[in-house]
C-alpha cells in the first residue's frame, strides 16, 4: 500500500512540474478573429453590434441556455453601457461597451466571474467591400502563469472559433432579413 501512495505521489509531483514548465513556455496571449460578408451596408448593421440588447439576439452564448438571467445597464448604444448574464450552462459575467466609432467599430470589456475568472478585450469591425460590409469579430485576453499552459493542450481556436463563426451567422441572418 505504501508503495501504491509513493507512485501516485511521484505521478502528481511529475505533473505538476509539466504543468509548471509548460506555463514557461506556452503563450500568455491569446488572440482570436473570425469575420464574415454581410450583403448589407454598414449603417443597416451598426445597430445590431452596437446595441448590447440587440448584441445578446445573435450572440451565441445566449442560445445555449434559453434560461440564461440577462440585464442591462446604462444607456443603450453608449460607451459605458453593460451588459450582464448569468447562466448555469454559460457562466456568469458582464461586458462593458469601452468605444464605439460609429459606424466603423465596437470595442468592449468582457470580465468573466464563473466558471472561471478571467478578463478580455473584443471587439467588431465593420468594413464596407463594395454593396457588402466586412464584418470581423476579435477577442484578445491574456492568461496567468501557469494556467496559460492550458493553451498548449485546448483547441481555443476550434471552441471559441466555432462559437464566433454562429454569431457571425446569426448576425449575417438578422442584418440580411430587415
Amino acid at each position: 500500500m505504501k508503495k501504491f501512495f509513493k507512485i501516485v505521489g511521484i505521478v502528481i509531483l511529475v505533473l505538476i512540474v509539466v504543468v509548471l514548465v509548460a506555463g514557461l513556455i506556452a503563450p500568455k496571449k491569446y488572440h482570436l478573429e473570425r469575420e464574415i460578408s454581410i450583403n448589407a451596408p454598414r449603417e443597416k448593421i451598426w445597430p445590431q453590434v452596437s446595441s448590447l440588447p440587440n448584441t445578446h439576439k445573435w450572440n451565441p452564448w445566449s442560445e445555449q441556455d434559453p434560461n440564461i438571467k440577462v440585464s442591462f445597464e446604462g444607456q443603450e448604444g453608449t460607451v459605458g453601457s453593460v451588459y450582464k448574464w448569468e447562466s448555469k450552462e454559460v457562466g456568469t459575467g458582464n461586458q462593458t461597451i469601452t468605444r464605439l466609432d460609429q459606424p466603423g467599430r465596437v470595442e468592449s470589456h468582457i470580465h468573466f466571474i464563473k466558471p472561471f475568472k478571467g478578463e478580455a478585450d473584443v471587439f467588431i469591425d465593420l468594413q464596407e467591400t463594395g454593396n457588402a460590409t466586412k464584418v470581423t469579430w476579435g477577442f484578445n485576453t491574456e492568461y496567468a502563469y501557469p494556467m496559460n499552459a492550458m493553451l498548449l493542450v485546448m483547441n481555443m481556436d476550434k471552441m471559441m472559433g466555432d462559437a464566433y463563426d454562429k454569431g457571425l451567422a446569426n448576425l449575417k441572418r438578422i442584418s440580411e432579413s430587415n
